[in-house]
């Protein structure tokens, strides 16, 4: 058992990232995002939403997101069908017919005749009343506005051999605060996710990469032991030094 909430407030901070950015990245409200760090699930419409923005939440941090939605089952939504488990074994007590059931069956057959013969008026006054006996057009549900499918965004995995390389990489711009500063060691992985990210690596020989799933070449092989890379959710190539 972890805690759910400070994890994730751990790395978002940890990454130097604000509500507004992954807002507007995952298309999820700042409201909600503070809503999982504080482990407020009642805040969000509903316990589906929970699981998804959970999972979606936690992978942009670049962490697991199936393990937070395991942990949130574990811990909120056992405990839901156990009650519903009680409510099924509950079976309200049928009350027995007694004297006064013929007259009730009485009853329920005028009202159910008086419905028939109020369903013919009707009808018969659609089919045959008003101007030129035209049918009436009913208007369907409104459409519901069509959902911008979400920015994509590379999902950056590098792993270390022979060694290991040494790496910094940033988040948006080459010229701001890096996300990650240090050794990538032989047999370790690191994460990384965003829109567009750079990447300075030394010893790229010893340095294994994997965008969004699918194994990536290092660019540049055989032109020095350090380079800068540009990352988007389509390719690694090449990047100039910055300025």
């Amino acid at each position: 058992m972890f805690e759910i909430g400070n994890s994730l407030r751990e790395a978002r901070l940890r990454q130097g990232l604000d509500f507004s950015e992954i807002e507007q990245s995952t298309k999820i409200r700042g409201k909600y995002l503070r809503a999982l760090e504080d482990e407020q699930f009642e805040v969000l419409p509903a316990q589906t939403y929970v699981k998804g923005f959970l999972r979606s939440y936690a992978d942009y941090l670049g962490l697991d997101g199936q393990l937070y939605v395991d942990e949130f089952n574990s811990r909120y939504v056992r405990g839901e069908l156990e009650e519903e488990e009680e409510q099924r074994e509950f079976k309200p007590r049928v009350a027995r017919p007694g004297g006064g059931g013929a007259f009730q069956n009485k009853g329920v057959m005028i009202t159910l005749a008086a419905i028939a013969g109020l369903t013919v008026f009707v009808f018969a006054a659609w089919v045959w009343g008003g101007p030129g006996n035209e049918n009436p057009v009913i208007a369907g549900p409104p459409k519901a506005p069509k959902k911008k499918p979400p920015k994509p965004v590379a999902k950056l995995v590098a792993s270390g051999v022979n060694g290991g390389a040494y790496l910094v990489v940033y988040r948006g711009s080459p010229t701001g605060k890096p996300i990650y500063e240090g050794t990538v060691e032989n047999g370790r992985r690191h994460r990384f996710v965003g829109r567009r990210l750079w990447v300075y690596v030394f010893a790229p020989a010893n340095l294994r990469l994997k965008l969004n799933g699918r194994s990536r070449v290092v660019p540049g092989q055989g032109t020095g032991s350090r380079r800068w890379l540009e990352v988007t959710p389509k390719h690694v190539q090449l990047a100039e030094p910055p300025a």
